[in-house]
């Protein structure tokens, strides 16, 4: 979410004619999607969200099931995907001067993955790992063996099995190849995440949930990159194909091992503040950066701290990037005042 926001603030932009030309903006350059096959550090933070979103789950039903039935969670669940279906839409829904109806933001992913891991997460390990593969496969045998004249390429964009049903669901296809299907393979990001979430709550010992983090994370590694590079699956995140979800997830699960190991395990949980801002209100600041700092707030500062800036001469590209800064500052500002008055938004 620390990384959405700073995106929401324009800082990447601002950075990129910065280090143009500089051995540091290969390492900018991670902080955009790739545009195509291949794989970003950007390309992460969606699966890690649904990743993370999967673990919560788990920590969430536990309190649940103390005082409700199976069918009462299951309500509760069920608004709570109805509300993230809501917002995903109405994310999306102003295109300029009209409403636009898309499918492709990532709480509307997140409302069908959420449903999916929740109806099968009493289910043993193994039959919660064949359906997450299933996940993997159907897509993957949907683009592969559905010819239908003009969409029948399956890793090619704007010509794929997802676009088609884009056409279907929306009467558009997206310009950048993003694709509304991408919420049945990444079911498994989510499915995983309670997986994960209930080998953190179990009796094991810290070292044993460290071992199941790591050598699972890393299958999943060497499966995703192996598809990839033996040719047979590309890696592809605007499709969200079986070899980036294999390779995402297992990041998702390196990244969960390395954050028990520190927080946890060696008890560093001090100075974790200024990530809990995020972390507690992290629906309010997705879509407040989505919805108001995307059409109004970031623009409205940005053009104060210019206008500020170029008074006292300071050059347009620092300028610029100062001003991200302080659209950043002014959001953690905002964050910690709903903290201090211990006001969450929950879905």
């Amino acid at each position: 979410m620390i990384l959405l926001a700073l995106e929401s603030t324009l800082l990447y932009e601002h950075l990129q004619p910065a280090l143009k030309g500089s051995w540091a903006s290969q390492i900018l350059n991670q902080f955009f999607h790739h545009p195509w096959n291949g794989l970003h550090f950007w390309d992460l933070v969606q699966p890690t969200f649904m990743f993370v979103a999967g673990v919560a789950l788990v920590f969430s039903m536990k309190k649940f099931r103390q005082t409700m039935s199976w069918n009462q969670s299951f309500l509760k669940i069920l608004k709570r995907c109805s509300w993230l279906f809501f917002w995903g839409v109405l994310d999306y829904a102003v295109r300029g001067d009209k409403l636009s109806f898309e499918l492709w933001d990532v709480l509307t992913q997140l409302s069908f993955t959420t449903l999916v891991a929740f109806l099968i997460m009493e289910w043993t390990v193994p039959a919660q790992l064949v359906v997450s593969g299933l996940c993997l496969l159907i897509p993957e045998l949907l683009y592969r063996y559905m010819h239908i004249p003009g969409f029948d390429q399956p890793f090619v964009d704007q010509h794929n099995f997802g676009n088609y049903i884009d056409l279907i669901l929306m009467n558009k296809i997206n310009s950048g190849g993003w694709v509304a299907i991408n919420c049945i393979s990444t079911s498994a990001h989510t499915i995983w995440g309670v997986l994960a979430g209930k080998l953190l709550l179990s009796d094991k010992t810290a070292s044993q949930k460290m071992k199941y983090l790591l050598l699972t994370g890393l299958l999943f590694l060497f499966l995703g990159f192996g598809l990839d590079w033996s040719h047979i699956t590309p890696i592809i995140k605007r499709i969200a194909t079986s070899s980036f979800v294999l390779a995402s997830g297992g990041y998702c699960l390196v990244f969960l091992a390395i954050c028990y190991w520190w927080i946890d395990i060696k008890k560093h949980r001090n100075h974790l503040l200024f990530f809990n801002l995020f972390a507690l209100n992290s629906i309010f600041i997705y879509l407040f950066n989505e919805i108001v700092g995307d059409r109004w707030f970031t623009g409205y500062i940005l053009t104060i701290t210019n206008g500020i800036f170029g008074i006292i001469q300071i050059p347009s590209m620092i300028a610029a990037i100062l001003g991200s800064l302080v659209v950043f500052a002014l959001e953690c500002g905002l964050l910690y005042f709903l903290y201090r008055r211990k006001i969450f938004f929950k879905l």
